[in-house]
């Protein structure tokens, strides 16, 4: 029997606490490639070469608490049924591609639920650290302290020239990407962000969509991320990816600056309508919802209204998506009826939260 209390609360532990540029850096992520040497990659690798890789590496956890971070536990992709499956996938525990893609696929989670290491998705193994706010330097830390208690245990495969040797080409060299979830409503409204987008480009970042690469930006989320693995060390593209974000912050800091001293009544009416709907609307499809929490977001970080808070707001954003309302209200739906319990767990959350 799976531990499914991982999909029975929306809001991980590591979630509720508040943390440097919160407000507007709602994560951030630090993800490591690595894969076994000696045995093929996950994509080549037969049935039995890949449950290999799995028993190897879950093994560790035998005789290494895996740096000190706490417990760690086992989850068989093939035990968990559909819903558990996608309520993963939306609290960015793991991908969608270990969820519906792999063979001996597996993931182990720490008990606040901020560090998960993924056995047989694209890689053999991939680190993954979340932290709340703007923090990508102490996930990265964290991260490194785990990939050296994996790398105690086994031999990575590595190339004295190319570095680490992962499935895609893209990820070759340090394995790493590094990325933050940011709340940029007002560089949206100002018709500023298509600039500072295109800037980021050109400084070797990426900017993607919630759930990564192929995912598309809703609700003013956007993803920044480091584009380049090789030729450069990982505290190179920390750094690089630190500064940038610090300064997409300033933007969108003055962004919403001037938003209150030129348009404070048209903020305020948006806002406020936003959450008039959010609390009575009957029918919310995805995309309308994550618009309006953002605009309620934003009215909360602006002094607009006073509530919900942060933690509440995050709690929203993972309750609203279609597997959470699944496993919420006990029964797969269809869209129509998705929409209905979407609206209804809204209004019931604001009423507990005013």
């Amino acid at each position: 029997m799976p531990n499914i209390r991982f999909t029975e609360k929306p809001l991980s532990d590591w979630m509720r606490g508040d943390a440097a540029d919160s407000e507007i850096v709602i994560s951030s992520r630090v993800r490591i490639a690595r894969n076994l040497q000696h045995l093929p990659f996950p994509m080549l690798a037969t049935n039995q070469q890949s449950a290999e890789a799995l028993q190897r590496l879950t093994d560790i956890l035998q005789y290494d608490d895996l740096g000190g971070f706490g417990t760690f536990h086992t989850l068989k992709i093939s035990e968990l049924d559909e819903i558990d499956k996608q309520v993963l996938v939306e609290k960015h525990l793991i991908s969608p591609n270990l969820a519906n893609e792999s063979r001996n696929g597996a993931v182990l989670i720490s008990d606040d639920e901020s560090v998960s290491v993924m056995i047989n998705e694209e890689d053999h193994l991939r680190i993954q650290c979340l932290y709340p706010g703007c923090q990508v330097r102490e996930a990265w830390e964290r991260a490194m302290v785990i990939d050296d208690a994996f790398e105690a245990h086994v031999d990575y495969a590595f190339d004295d020239r190319r570095g680490f040797l992962t499935s895609c080409p893209t990820n070759v060299g340090t394995g790493m990407r590094a990325s933050v979830m940011m709340h940029l409503p007002a560089l949206v409204m100002t018709h500023q962000i298509n600039r500072i987008l295109s800037a980021v480009s050109q400084v070797g970042l990426t900017v993607r969509g919630i759930y990564g690469e192929g995912s598309e930006a809703v609700g003013n989320l956007f993803q920044v991320s480091n584009q380049i693995t090789l030729g450069q060390t990982e505290a190179e593209i920390i750094e690089n990816l630190h500064g940038v974000v610090l300064q997409i912050i300033e933007h969108e800091r003055s962004a919403r600056e001037r938003l209150m001293n030129e348009s404070m009544l048209r903020i305020t009416d948006r806002v406020m309508r936003s959450f008039g709907i959010l609390s009575y609307a009957a029918v919310l499809d995805s995309k309308e919802a994550a618009q309006r929490l953002s605009d309620v977001r934003l009215g909360v970080d602006l002094g607009i209204l006073e509530r919900p808070s942060t933690a509440a707001m995050n709690e929203l954003n993972v309750m609203t998506q279609p597997g959470f309302l699944q496993k919420s209200f006990g029964d797969k739906m269809n869209t129509e009826e998705r929409d209905m319990y979407r609206a209804k767990l809204i209004r019931q959350k604001l009423g507990t939260t005013l």
